[in-house]
């Protein structure tokens, strides 16, 4: 369905290349009515990095905000859901394409009636949740960073490291965005970071290495949302340092891809395995056995595993933080 938008504000000041709007400014608006059941805090979830996402915001409110890099430069958006309607509004030189790809991004294009449950603890989970959609962002490279940075290593070091550098080296969120919330870099900006101050973030050197591999070729990655999602994933994985782990937790939140299940995740198998058949030593062969069922739509019955919080009793200690200054 349609929506509407409201006049450009006033453009008052330009620092940088890019227009900047007081805090006061009013942004533009979109309203939108789904005609479906729909959590906007449930959909656009997996796109927070941990508490403290300089990029992401959920306030008591009910409101989500969003700073993003977009095709036509930084903006904030706030999505707020009253009754059936969704309002968004944006600042910044990115506000219209924000909204523009609103419905989009809170899964107007996702079908989850083509799921069918085979599992109570699914159909369950699913029943609890109507306004479950797939959260499709249509961009790459804000996603694929910080999935890098989340490779083999602890959450909470991830998180850590996203939230240090975006907030030295991003741009201020524009608009009344909550306070400390920035757009993360600009590739040039990300190429241009310091040894020592990926070094200060926990961030190792194969890590470091892979994001700047993946900045020399941004525009060639961010085409990637234009194609189908196993073509998008084979052209990740061109840049050396991206595998099939990165890969997929890229395409589901740029694309909304309901098959491109996790692989290589420590945790997920044995979580999969638990809930669905009891094993908690499951590995990911017998993750894809048990998912087989649902081939086309594997991402989402995970997702809705994760959602049933049938999670197995964690018996061996955390994974270890590791200390780069050691290596």
């Amino acid at each position: 369905m349609a929506g509407r938008f409201a006049p450009r504000p006033t453009r008052t000041d330009v620092r940088g290349g890019h227009v900047v709007l007081p805090a006061s400014a009013p942004g533009r608006v979109r309203t939108w009515v789904p005609g479906w059941p729909l959590d906007v805090g449930l959909v656009l979830g997996p796109l927070r990095r941990g508490p403290g996402d300089p990029a992401f915001q959920a306030l008591p409110d009910g409101s989500v905000w969003r700073a993003s890099r977009t095709p036509a430069g930084p903006g904030t958006l706030r999505v707020t859901q009253r009754g059936g309607e969704v309002r968004g509004e944006a600042w910044g030189p990115g506000a219209e394409w924000l909204l523009e790809q609103l419905p989009r991004m809170l899964g107007a294009e996702d079908d989850p009636s083509a799921f069918e449950p085979r599992h109570r603890l699914l159909a369950l989970a699913r029943h609890q949740r109507p306004g479950l959609r797939l959260v499709r962002t249509g961009l790459v490279l804000e996603s694929l960073i910080p999935s890098i940075l989340e490779q083999k290593i602890t959450a909470d070091e991830a998180y850590r490291a996203w939230r240090l550098l975006v907030r030295k080296f991003g741009d201020p969120a524009p608009g009344p965005a909550p306070r400390r919330m920035y757009v993360m870099p600009a590739p040039r900006t990300w190429a241009l970071i310091p040894s020592w101050e990926w070094h200060r973030a926990g961030v190792d050197d194969k890590r470091a290495s892979t994001i700047l591999r993946a900045v020399r070729v941004a525009a060639r990655l961010e085409e990637a949302v234009r194609m189908e999602p196993a073509a998008a994933r084979a052209r990740l994985e061109v840049v050396p340092g991206i595998g099939p782990w990165t890969s997929a937790e890229t395409v589901q939140r740029s694309h909304g891809a309901p098959d491109e299940v996790t692989v290589g995740d420590l945790h997920l198998p044995g979580i999969v395995g638990w809930a669905l058949n009891g094993d908690r030593d499951a590995d990911d062969a017998e993750m894809l056995r048990l998912l087989e069922p649902y081939a086309g739509q594997r991402h989402r019955a995970a997702r809705l595993v994760l959602l049933s919080g049938r999670v197995p009793a964690r018996r061996a200690p955390k994974m270890r933080r590791v200390d780069i200054g050691r290596w």
